[in-house]
């Protein structure tokens, strides 16, 4: 029974990359050819990674979220002298990871194609994949485990959509479930998601979420973002999604009307976004000041700063007396909704925060997260917050402590790993012998 399992699971790999290597040579080519970013790390996307010497742990996340978890993460197995080698699907991930973890070899991550991931990983040769989150590339995690090299999954979450979808189409995912080493989950939540998905329970834990560990990099403000933000009260809207723009230009005009002068930063979620973005502000007649293009000019009362950079969010909460989060009045599931908190920021959200359940308990307990139902809501809750801003501050710095408290989920991961690979993490359960033999 055992093999007849493991043929499965390797005719469902090879029907896959069948199916991939069609599908992606026709998608890939017509996307190459319409978006040139998309030859940036061209080389680097098809598996031509960096070489490294055998044994580094490979640390893998998405975007800039789960780059700066994963960039924690290597820190902390550096701490405890094990190697490792990180990478991120996105430019801007790939460029947390040089800003954060410099000495560390990390580069852009390959497709997932089976023909792509099995060069990576002869470049690499890790000895162990970590995941971060919900980083469940099929091909990857197949062709590593066809090799012999043990998949964990480091701060695992799933969401109320992901755990729907999966659990839809279990009778695909249990297989690939089954066979991953382990699990470090965020929650109990998230763990008994995992086990129900397949994952044995004795090969999950729980060790804390990966973005409660804020790096040792912080972030600075730009001189002319200091002079630019310095003369009066700042709402900082981060990650926003359309119709949040708008959103926090009523939440401005609310607090004008109660007498309250403040400007209004605006960082979208998506920078291709801008263009509609400066039409929203425009619209409402109010003076627009693009980050590029500041100048060295101070905010007045009213105006509008649209960030049209990356990397700057973080040190913008530092500087702001309150924070909106997107993605959470937009029916998206939220962002990072603890960073304004590290930064002593107290933070406001909307009711749709499913992707990021654990932080926004977490924010409310610190006393500075405040959720709300409504565009309506938000305006109330900022003009309340803004109406004292010494309170509103040392709500802030409280959160910022209550935080403190909940560290330290790195170290614990980086432990877990090490402790694997010092007790074989590579036991790969009910293979035969000759199936643990690297391919």
């Amino acid at each position: 029974m055992p093999n007849l399992r493991y043929s499965a699971l390797v005719l469902l790999g090879s029907v896959y990359a069948l199916i991939l290597g069609v599908v992606g040579l026709l998608v890939g080519g017509v996307l190459l050819l319409l978006r040139p970013a998309l030859r940036l790390g061209l080389s680097q996307r098809l598996g031509g990674l960096p070489r490294q010497q055998p044994g580094c742990v490979w640390v893998h996340g998405a975007s800039m979220g789960e780059a700066q978890a994963g960039a924690s993460l290597l820190l902390a197995l550096s701490s405890l002298g094990l190697r490792s080698f990180g990478s991120a699907v996105t430019k801007t991930g790939y460029e947390v990871l040089k800003r954060i973890a410099p000495a560390i070899p990390s580069s852009l991550a390959p497709l997932d194609h089976p023909v792509c991931v099995a060069r990576a990983l002869a470049r690499v040769r890790p000895s162990a994949l970590v995941l971060i989150e919900t980083e469940l590339w099929p091909s990857l995690i197949l062709v590593a485990i066809s090799r012999s090299i043990p998949v964990r999954i480091a701060s695992g979450r799933l969401s109320d959509r992901s755990f729907s979808r999966y659990r839809r189409m279990r009778w695909w995912v249990q297989p690939i479930m089954r066979r991953l080493d382990g699990v470090a989950a965020r929650s109990q939540l998230d763990a008994d998601r995992f086990a129900a998905l397949g994952v044995p329970a004795d090969r999950i834990c729980v060790l804390g979420d990966l973005k409660l560990d804020p790096t040792v990099v912080r972030a600075h403000l730009a001189t002319d973002l200091v002079r630019a933000t310095s003369s009066l009260p700042i709402l900082v809207a981060g990650s926003t999604h359309p119709s949040e723009e708008r959103a926090a230009l009523d939440a401005l005009t609310a607090c004008e009307a109660a007498g309250q002068e403040v400007a209004l930063v605006i960082a979208p979620r998506h920078l291709e976004r801008l263009d509609d973005v400066v039409r929203t502000i425009r619209a409402t007649g109010r003076r627009l000041h693009l980050r590029s293009e500041l100048a060295g000019q101070r905010l007045a009362n009213g105006d509008v700063l649209l960030l049209d950079s990356i990397g700057e969010l973080a040190a913008l909460y530092a500087a702001a007396s309150v924070a909106f989060v997107g993605g959470t009045l937009a029916e998206v599931g939220g962002h990072n909704l603890l960073e304004p908190l590290f930064e002593g920021c107290p933070v406001v959200f909307g009711p749709h925060f499913q992707n990021v359940r654990e932080s926004a308990n977490l924010a409310e307990q610190s006393g500075a997260g405040i959720c709300v139902e409504s565009a309506a809501k938000l305006a109330e809750v900022v003009v309340a917050l803004m109406a004292d801003p010494k309170d509103c501050r040392e709500k802030g710095f409280a959160a910022k402590r209550f935080l403190e408290s909940h560290r330290g989920s790195a170290l614990r991961v980086a432990t877990w790993i090490s402790d694997g690979l010092g007790g074989g993490l590579g036991d790969l359960g009910d293979l035969g012998e000759e199936e643990r033999k690297p391919s």
